[in-house]
C-alpha cells in the first residue's frame, strides 16, 4: 500500500515538527515519520517514579510578549497552550569556581543583568552595557532573528571569534569567565566557537527565561495536536530504511523498516545528516560535500544523571548552576581529565508539586566523550527496543554516578541523604534515543575560522529533498525553530512566509 502526501517529513525532532505545522497550515497534506516510541527528539522527557525528567530542554528563552519565540509559537498556535513557569529575574543562571562559595548571576532584562553582575564588578559597569549592546547587534543581523525581515547573513559577523570578543570587552578574567559561564548551552569549543553561537544563545535567556511545566515534550505534544487538527498524519514506530528515486534522480517515495511505503512530491529529512546522506546514497553526492560533512567533528556529549529527592528535604532553586573547577575551565570545558572529572556540570532543580518551596528532583550534566563508552558502542537500548548493555557498562555508570554525586556534595552538603533514588544516562543513551552521531548535543562543531564549513543550505541537490534541524543551520529551541521557517521558506517562498508572519505580529 502506498500512500501519497504533498509533503513528508522524517523525524520528528523540533525542526521537523515546526516545518510540517509550518506547511499543513498552508493546506498541503503532510506526513511525519517518526522511528521511535516518543516524538519530538531533543524535546522528550521521560517518567520514573511518577516524576517527569527532561532529557534535552531544560529552560526557553525569548517568550515573553513581543519576544521572537513568542511570536514563531504565536504563529504556531502553541503559544497560549504552553505551561510555563518564569525563572529567576536576578539570576536564571548562576556560575561559580571551585572551592568558592559566590554564585555570579545571569539576570533577565538587559538593564537588570548589568546592575547584578556590576554589583560584583563594580568598575566593569560600561563594559557590561557594551557587551549587552553587541550581543543584541550580533543578533539582529540574523535572518529570522526579528522574525521578518533581514533573508542574508553578514558573512563578517561568522568570523567574530567568541574568545577574542570576550576578551576585548572586559580585560578582567574573573568576568570573562562569568560571561562565558554558560557555554555548556552550544558546548563548543570557546576559543573557536563563532561569537554569533555565544550571543543567539545566551541573548534570548537575557530577553527571558522560562521553564517547561512538566517538561520540554509538551511542546512536541502541542506541535503534534496542531498538526492533526490541520489534518496531518504523524506516525511513530516508522523508521525510513530506504529511499526509492526515480530516473530523473528524483526523490519519490520511502520505505519503512516495517514495509510501508509513502509517496510525496517533497521530502524534508529532519534526522540526523549522516543518516540522510546514507540513504541517499553517497553516489548521488558531490565528493566536496560528502567530504566536508563527514570531515565535521561532534559536539561533546555528556552523561546526566536524575535525582528523586526524598519529600521536604531540599530547598528548591528556581536557576540553572553552573560549576567550574577554575576560572581557566571554562574557556573548553569540553576538555577534561578522566582522573578529574566532572570538572564542570550543570544543575537544575524542579518544584515539589504541593510544597514548592521543595525540590522534588535535581538533574546534573557533564561532558562525556563518546570515547568513555566506546566498547559497547554496538549496542542498542531503548524503550521500544530494550536489550542490557552488560555488567561492566553497569559499574561504569555506577562509578560515574558516585563522581558526579562527590562533586555535587561539595555544592550541596549532604545530598546523598537526601536522594531516594538515582537515574542515568550516557552518551549511549543520547545516541539510542534521539539518533545524534556519537550522542552530540548539539550537532557539530562550528569554527570562526571557517564559519560556512558547518553551515549547510536547506536545499540538498535532490531536487525535492530539503533539510531542517540543528545540523542544518543553529541548534537550541530558536536557532531549530528559526531553521524550520528557513527550509519551508525554500518551499513556498520568502514572501508567503513573511506575509503569515506579518498579518499575525499586527493581528496581536
Amino acid at each position: 500500500m502506498k500512500k501519497a502526501y504533498d509533503i513528508l517529513v522524517i523525524g520528528s525532532g523540533l525542526g521537523g515538527l515546526v516545518s510540517a505545522l509550518i506547511l499543513a497550515k498552508e493546506g498541503m497534506k503532510v506526513c511525519v515519520l517518526e522511528k521511535n516510541n516518543q516524538y519530538g527528539g531533543n524535546l522528550q522527557t521521560f517518567s520514573r517514579d511518577k516524576l517527569i525528567f527532561d532529557t534535552g530542554v531544560h529552560y526557553l528563552g525569548g517568550l515573553s510578549k513581543g519576544q521572537n519565540l513568542n511570536q514563531f509559537f504565536s504563529y504556531l498556535e502553541i503559544m497560549n497552550d504552553l505551561e510555563l513557569q518564569q525563572m529567576d529575574e536576578d539570576g536564571y543562571d548562576r556560575i561559580s569556581f571551585g572551592e568558592e562559595e559566590i554564585e555570579y548571576p545571569h539576570a533577565q532584562g538587559y538593564q537588570n543583568f548589568v546592575e547584578q553582575l556590576s554589583k560584583y564588578f563594580p568598575e566593569e559597569k560600561g563594559n557590561l552595557e557594551n557587551y549587552c549592546e553587541e550581543i543584541q547587534y550580533v543578533c539582529s543581523q540574523f535572518p529570522r532573528y526579528h522574525v521578518v525581515g533581514k533573508d542574508n547573513y553578514n558573512e563578517e559577523i561568522l568570523h567574530l571569534n567568541t574568545k577574542r570578543f570576550i576578551e576585548s570587552v572586559t580585560q578582567n578574567k574573573r568576568l570573562q569567565a562569568v560571561l562565558l559561564g554558560s557555554n555548556f548551552l552550544y558546548a563548543g569549543d570557546s576559543e573557536d566557537v563563532p561569537f554569533y553561537v555565544h550571543a543567539l544563545t545566551v541573548n534570548s535567556y537575557i530577553q527571558s527565561a522560562y521553564k517547561c511545566v512538566k517538561g520540554g515534550s509538551q511542546i512536541s505534544k502541542l506541535l503534534i495536536r496542531k498538526l492533526r487538527e490541520y489534518g496531518a498524519e504523524v506516525h511513530k514506530h516508522s523508521e525510513v530504511s530506504e529511499f526509492v528515486f526515480n530516473e530523473n534522480n528524483v526523490l519519490q517515495s520511502v520505505k519503512t523498516k516495517e514495509g510501508k511505503e509513502y509517496s510525496a512530491k517533497q521530502f524534508i529529512s529532519n534526522i540526523e545528516i549522516r543518516s540522510t546522506i546514507k540513504l541517499i546514497g553517497e553516489d548521488r553526492l558531490k565528493k566536496s560535500f560528502l567530504n566536508r560533512v563527514l570531515s565535521w567533528k561532534p559536539v561533546s556529549s555528556c552523561f546526566s544523571i536524575y535525582l528523586v529527592l526524598r519529600p521536604h528535604s531540599l530547598p528548591n532553586f528556581n536557576y540553572n548552576r553552573y560549576h567550574y573547577s577554575s576560572e581557566e575551565q571554562v574557556w573548553n570545558a569540553f576538555r577534561y581529565r578522566k582522573e578529574a572529572w566532572p570538572e564542570t556540570y550543570m544543575l537544575s532543580s524542579t518544584p515539589s508539586k504541593h510544597h514548592p518551596e521543595f525540590a522534588e528532583s535535581l538533574t546534573a550534566i557533564s561532558y562525556m566523550d563518546f570515547d568513555e563508552v566506546r566498547e559497547w558502542e554496538n549496542t542498542f537500548n531503548t524503550v521500544a527496543d530494550e536489550h542490557e548493555r552488560g555488567e561492566a557498562y553497569e559499574r561504569f555508570k555506577l562509578e560515574k554516578t558516585e563522581k558526579m554525586l562527590d562533586a555535587l556534595e561539595k555544592k550541596i552538603p549532604n545530598l546523598r541523604h537526601a536522594i531516594k533514588t538515582i537515574y542515568t544516562s550516557s552518551p549511549l543513551s543520547y545516541r539510542d534515543y534521539i539518533g545524534n552521531f556519537e550522542g552530540n548535543m548539539y550537532g557539530y562543531m562550528k569554527s570562526s575560522e571557517n564559519p560556512l564549513k558547518t553551515m549547510v543550505s536547506p536545499r540538498t541537490k535532490i531536487d525535492n529533498l530539503f533539510l531542517t534541524g540543528q545540523s542544518v543551520n543553529m541548534h537550541g529551541i530558536l536557532g531549530v525553530t528559526i531553521g524550520a521557517f528557513n527550509t519551508c521558506t525554500e518551499i513556498l517562498g520568502k514572501e508567503t512566509i513573511d506575509m503569515r508572519l506579518t498579518q499575525m505580529i499586527n493581528k496581536n
